[in-house]
């Protein structure tokens, strides 16, 4: 719950003792699940904390203005994370992990990995290499 001090709110946030780029220094596995499955749940994350949209790519102010959305919708909890060691988005229409391609350099903010993240989604889903394109095909009436 927020606070009202001189005006201004006052948001307490859980583990605001934490480094930002702990995941990144570290490999995250803290609770019992986790070291059971060997990897962070990243869903734990406050997925209300609303991403700086000064550091949108190009491709997602694009991608925002043809939508006709004013914010990020149904990206606003899309992270990066990891599988298997290499940084990678995941993709729920394929309940999956889609690895970042080799040759792509991560920016050193977290924000700015996550627009990231967002951006190679979308492209993912749009592109012919999608799962669900080899469905519709097979499945599709029309």
């Amino acid at each position: 719950m927020a606070e009202i001090k001189k005006g201004r709110p006052v948001v307490a946030v859980a583990n605001e003792n934490k480094d930002v780029d702990h995941f990144i220094r570290s490999d995250g596995v803290e609770t019992e699940r986790e070291k059971q499955i060997g990897q962070h749940i990243g869903y734990r994350y406050d997925v209300n904390l609303l991403p700086d949209y000064s550091r949108l790519t190009e491709f997602l102010k694009n991608y925002i203005e043809i939508m006709g959305w004013s914010d990020l919708n149904w990206l606003e909890d899309v992270h990066m994370g990891y599988e298997e060691g290499r940084p990678a988005v995941f993709d729920r229409n394929v309940n999956g992990w889609v690895q970042v391609p080799v040759g792509i350099k991560l920016p050193d903010n977290q924000q700015d990995r996550d627009m990231l993240a967002r951006e190679l989604l979308i492209k993912f889903q749009m592109s012919k290499d999608h799962p669900l394109v080899d469905l519709r095909n097979a499945y599709a009436k029309f």
